[in-house]
């Protein structure tokens, strides 16, 4: 089974082919950080009042480590418990891309944060921001958890290895980072930071794609040892829940204090609950609280951006697939 110790090393007979075609639909979607042109926001910053500034420079301060947390856990918990070729082959093209959101958020940093001090205060943000620290300190918690687990032998094993992987894909991944896009779409629907925009839809799509195959993992689980899943499990997961809402609350109470045109954190509390709620549905469980969606502005990324193809790359465009065919080749 899918989280048997051990290291499977054969892709033939291949047993999670579902597995293999995330890796390769990954693969197609490669994007690069020098494609994203960040000289129009220069401009943008130029006119933020002290407000939206407080507000852009704890965003790039979350982004600074977030994404950086995410590849620990996913080399020092993920890789080693999924004895799958096919799924250690998508994480190690997740690593990738995590690489390449942490060299983004660092041109970020570099472009928006021309102070010294304050690019200081940013990376340390995990130590000297308060409602920073606190969602580090959720995501150590996590990370913590199974830190010591060599191999799961018995079922207590499984749940922890589990709700680690539950808690980075559908919290962390699927609430945090969807939190912080919010604003950054708020944003964008002013007109305003066109290029970290642009940035944020590729990092998006990604960060969409990890959460899809860490929930087809779990469903895979399911599947297999359908026990592990009781209802103690699921009180840990919505609990778990619980506790990523609070977070992200606090951090929103810091970022936006008591509003800003169109983005409130009373907005921001319901559109959590909200998204927390469809992380809980995909899981099977039941939803805990809901709210509805406030934001026009986040519906519409679920549809794909049309772009002007000779301005700028389409966020939905996907690399050619390189090679050479004879024609005289039997097929």
């Amino acid at each position: 089974m899918l989280l048997d110790p051990g290291m499977d090393l054969t892709l033939r007979p291949m047993k999670y082919p579902d597995f293999y075609e995330q890796y390769r639909a990954a693969i197609r979607n490669t994007w690069t950080v020098e494609e994203v042109d960040l000289a129009s926001d220069l401009a943008d910053l130029a006119g933020f009042t002290e407000q939206e500034r407080h507000l852009i420079h704890r965003l790039v301060a979350f982004f600074a480590t977030g994404d950086t947390i995410v590849a620990n856990n996913l080399v020092l918990n993920l890789y080693q418990h999924v004895n799958s070729p096919e799924g250690r082959l998508y994480l190690s093209r997740q690593l990738f891309e995590e690489a390449v959101h942490v060299q983004f958020y660092l041109t970020l940093l570099d472009t928006y944060l021309p102070d010294p001090d304050d690019r200081a205060e940013a990376f340390a943000a995990v130590d000297n921001i308060p409602s920073i620290k606190h969602k580090a300190d959720f995501c150590f918690k996590w990370i913590d958890s199974v830190f010591e687990l060599r191999e799961l032998k018995t079922p207590e094993d499984r749940r922890a290895f589990l709700l680690n992987l539950i808690c980075f894909a559908a919290c962390i991944e699927g609430l945090f980072f969807y939190g912080a896009f919010a604003y950054v779409y708020w944003l964008r629907s002013r007109g305003l930071l066109d290029g970290l925009a642009t940035g944020t839809n590729w990092v998006f799509r990604d960060e969409s794609c990890h959460m899809n195959f860490a929930f087809s993992v779990v469903d895979v689980v399911r599947r297999e040892e359908p026990e592990l899943f009781d209802d103690e499990m699921r009180d840990r997961v919505t609990e778990m829940m619980e506790e990523a809402v609070t977070a992200e609350l606090q951090f929103a109470e810091d970022l936006i204090g008591e509003g800003m045109p169109g983005m409130t954190v009373e907005d921001m509390k319901s559109y959590l609950e909200y998204v927390a709620d469809q992380r809980l549905e995909r899981l099977g469980m039941p939803k805990k609280w809901g709210s509805e969606n406030p934001f026009g502005f986040m519906a519409l990324q679920d549809v794909q951006e049309l772009t002007n193809f000779f301005e700028r790359r389409p966020t939905a465009y996907q690399v050619a697939v390189e090679g050479r065919v004879d024609l005289d080749e039997d097929f």
